[in-house]
């Protein structure tokens, strides 16, 4: 695979004009003149979200290039928001300069389409507030807030952490405990839910706990494994998905069409698959062999092993390539394909 490793002068474009806005938007004093604040109502009705893949160049900077064609591909497939900078996003190994100008650099260029989701989570409350702030300042409609991890904290702490940050905007908490390890029980989001500005919870536990807080009239979103029994079932108002990014018509269906037990059951081999490893680090490596990202990880990540990339183009092949997005073949990689880079 051939790649060529210097930056095209459009993508150097427009990655001096995202920079440019960025600086522009941090510089107003007040966050009313940026946007209109998105209501929180408006985030609870979003059925259909992609926690969209942060592409890279050979050098390990964006490609803003191919982002945009990702992010533009959902979108024409009927995607109702867009999630930056998650886990999934990479925003982990991420600069918080870099994760606000990819959420500035959304919101110019989709948000008329798309509802813009900034991941602004820390183990840091200050760090939180601080990129909560910038997030909202660049026009974003809801942050993205997982719990304090790895030093955790007790209970009265979490409640503390999140009514720091649910004055500034819409914010939606993330319980994935196999990532914080740490879970968020009922009693501490019961009483976060009480403030006007907490939209709602993505909760990875299970339907249980969908169930239980989806009864107690609390906005809830899944993620691909645990979706359509979450929605169809359990009273999920949709999906936080990764699976999206590879066949975002089947998500929007599976969604939004209604029950639909035979559709989900030819997804799951593809929900699994897309766990036999750390998010994203299979995504990542599907979207390389799919031809539509370069096969480029920033370290900690690297891709799969041979055989797993064989798994998932045999997985492609049963599936159908046409679900799949991209135009290229897929095909299996070899190591020598990939590009690791650990200075970024």
């Amino acid at each position: 695979m051939k790649i060529d490793i210097s930056l095209t002068r459009n993508t150097y474009c427009k990655l001096q004009q995202a920079y440019a806005r960025f600086d522009v938007r941090l510089r107003l004093s007040s966050l009313a003149a940026v946007k209109d604040r998105t209501s929180v109502e408006e985030v609870r009705s979003l059925r259909f979200i992609t926690a969209v893949k942060t592409p890279y160049l050979p050098s390990g900077k964006f490609d803003l290039e191919v982002y945009d064609n990702l992010v533009n591909t959902q979108i024409a497939n009927g995607v109702e928001g867009i999630l930056v900078a998650g886990s999934t996003g990479e925003g982990q190994l991420m600069t918080w300069d870099e994760q606000i100008m990819l959420i500035a650099h959304t919101v110019n260029s989709f948000g008329d389409k798309v509802k813009v989701i900034g991941n602004a989570g820390s183990n840091c409350t200050k760090e939180a507030i601080n990129a909560t702030e910038r997030g909202f300042a660049v026009g974003m409609d809801a942050a993205l807030h997982i719990n304090p991890y790895y030093g955790k904290t007790s209970m009265q702490g979490l409640v503390a952490h999140y009514n720091s940050l649910l004055p500034i905007g819409p914010i939606i908490v993330y319980n994935v405990p196999s990532r914080s390890n740490q879970d968020i029980p009922p009693s501490v989001v019961e009483i976060l839910a009480q403030n006007p500005n907490f939209v709602g919870i993505k909760e990875c536990v299970g339907n249980e706990r969908v169930k239980l807080y989806t009864d107690k009239g609390i906005v809830v979103w899944s993620v691909d494994g645990l979706s359509h029994e979450a929605k169809w079932d359990c009273g999920a108002v949709g999906v936080q998905s990764v699976a999206s990014n590879l066949v975002p018509g089947l998500m929007r269906e599976l969604m939004i069409k209604g029950k639909n037990p035979t559709l989900n059951s030819k997804l799951i081999p593809l929900f699994k698959w897309l766990t036999i490893e750390p998010s994203p680090i299979p995504l990542s490596t599907a979207l390389a062999q799919l031809g539509v990202i370069k096969p480029v990880f920033r370290l900690p990540y690297v891709p799969l092993s041979k055989e797993q990339r064989v798994g998932f183009v045999n997985l492609v092949k049963e599936m159908g390539r046409e679900h799949f997005i991209g135009e290229n073949d897929v095909q299996v990689l070899e190591d020598d394909d990939f590009i690791i880079v650990d200075r970024y």
